[in-house]
């Protein structure tokens, strides 16, 4: 359970912080990094459901909170010491990427399939989806780097592997099931 009664700590006003296991590390760190970027896309996922509605808005809180899951997974390192834990550690799993898999191809049933890239844009919805898309490619390459560097758990980089395949999709459906995305005419400006 998490108790949140006091907001600042002043732990890090020297430029660290804790992670997950409590070893302090510098706010700079691939780590921190990675998490801090997944942190991102849940606040960039908080302004597309703005939007959102019915299953679709649905479907953002259930991202929201598998990245909550992701933030404390990646914030842990060492899983293969988790079993000297105080507490029970929240690791991704493979029924989350799972459940994305599902989804995207439901929603990929809907539409066409594509005959150009798609430019990010069309309607708010869609805009904000691409956001959250490029954002989570960016969480993915920094916890890539990390994995090289580190141990991460291989649920967490499928899950975030996936994430940006949802996000296109998704905003294809939010583009009138792709009828309204702004596609790339190559070389129209020349």
């Amino acid at each position: 359970m998490v108790v949140l009664n006091r907001i600042y700590t002043r732990t890090g006003d020297k430029g660290e912080t804790a992670l997950g296991n409590g070893t302090r590390v510098p706010k700079e760190s691939l780590r921190v990094e990675a998490y801090g970027t997944v942190d991102e896309v849940n606040a960039a996922i908080g302004l597309a459901r703005q939007h959102a509605e019915g299953e679709a808005d649905a479907a953002l809180g259930r991202i929201q909170n598998d990245l909550f899951d992701l933030g404390a997974d990646m914030c842990r390192p060492d899983p293969e010491k988790d079993h000297e834990a105080k507490h029970p550690v929240l690791r991704m799993v493979e029924a989350q990427t799972e459940r994305l898999e599902r989804e995207i191809d439901a929603m990929n049933d809907a539409l066409e399939p594509l005959r150009s890239f798609v430019l990010p844009g069309g309607s708010p919805l869609a805009a904000h989806m691409h956001h959250c898309r490029t954002v989570s490619r960016r969480a993915e390459r920094l916890a890539v780097a990390l994995a090289r560097e580190e141990a991460v758990n291989e649920h967490a980089l499928r899950y975030l592997n996936r994430l940006s395949d949802w996000f296109f999709v998704a905003a294809r459906i939010a583009n009138d099931d792709g009828r309204s995305d702004v596609l790339w005419q190559p070389g129209a400006n020349r």
